[in-house]
């Protein structure tokens, strides 16, 4: 059996190892430090949060059941993308890999907060009240569909290897779990990492309900993104424990924290204002992300 081989035969085991590992280790950080007060009850939330969570996995085996390694081996069979197409050392190839997957991710992500269609899809991950590591993989079913179209596409036009894909994939989930962390960082330490990737102090401005502060930090995992294109914010204007996660309009827990309410919450209200088209980073002025 090839590495290759390997890899495809045990890409769900090791994609699930790392998955229920991290977010044990996050569950139990957040217990001991949590980083702040919740205002929902933690059981609703992480019942319909997992419960979104785990129907999302099995909509994509039943849609997608090759998933994105598979779409990888795919292309190297056939030799499609760059990276089939000129050889480089595979070292480079992994690395060339994860960095361009990740700013692709980083483009989705300010697509879905500028198009308006896009924007009611994904605002499902942001009507959270709260903000834990349940947080970090909360998202509509559709957009969990495009992603991995984008994904597949990424993988196509790149040409990327298949343990690439896995370790991209691996590194995706367990950053997204630690940075929608109900946690905090030694400042030295949470300072330091801001340099490289994306922690939950950095992320977790994104999910404020005011405007110019939701469309900022939109970095997954690593933070060069933000600083380049000029999304970065260091703080929100009210301090770590001083503002209000979530969006304006959206505070009804059936509406934000049940598994019915979020299913349904694309198709809820007139969306005539959504968030790029808001930002304003200089603004002191409360801005809402919805008008209906």
């Amino acid at each position: 059996m090839t590495f290759n081989e390997f890899i495809l035969t045990n890409e769900v085991t090791i994609r699930l190892s790392f998955f229920f590992g991290i977010f044990a280790i996050m569950a139990i950080w957040e217990v001991l430090a949590p980083r702040r007060i919740l205002t929902v009850s933690k059981t609703i939330r992480w019942m319909n949060n997992l419960g979104l969570i785990f129907f999302n996995i099995f909509v994509l085996r039943i849609l997608f059941p090759a998933a994105a390694v598979g779409v990888a081996a795919f292309a190297q069979t056939h030799g499609w993308g760059l990276l089939n197409y000129y050889q480089l050392p595979a070292l480079f190839a992994i690395i060339i890999t994860v960095v361009a997957m990740d700013f692709i991710i980083y483009l989705q992500h300010v697509m879905v907060h500028a198009i308006p269609l896009l924007w009611r899809i994904h605002r499902v991950h942001h009507a959270d009240l709260d903000y834990d590591v349940t947080t970090g993989a909360r998202f509509h079913t559709i957009e969990i569909i495009l992603s991995m179209l984008i994904k597949f596409a990424t993988i196509i036009v790149l040409g990327a290897p298949v343990v690439a894909v896995v370790i991209f994939e691996v590194v995706l989930n367990a950053l997204a779990m630690f940075n929608h962390g109900n946690v905090g960082l030694p400042k030295a330490l949470d300072k330091f990492l801001h340099l490289f990737i994306v922690t939950p102090d950095m992320h977790r401005i994104h999910h404020s309900v005011e405007g110019d502060e939701t469309n900022s930090n939109f970095g997954f995992n690593l933070t060069w993104w933000d600083r380049l294109f000029g999304t970065y914010r260091e703080q929100p204007r009210g301090g770590q424990l001083g503002f209000t996660i979530g969006i304006h309009k959206y505070r009804n827990i059936k509406q934000t924290n049940w598994f019915s309410g979020m299913m349904m919450l694309p198709f809820k209200g007139k969306v005539s204002e959504y968030a790029i088209n808001t930002r304003n980073w200089n603004s002191n002025n409360n801005t809402n992300l919805e008008e209906e």
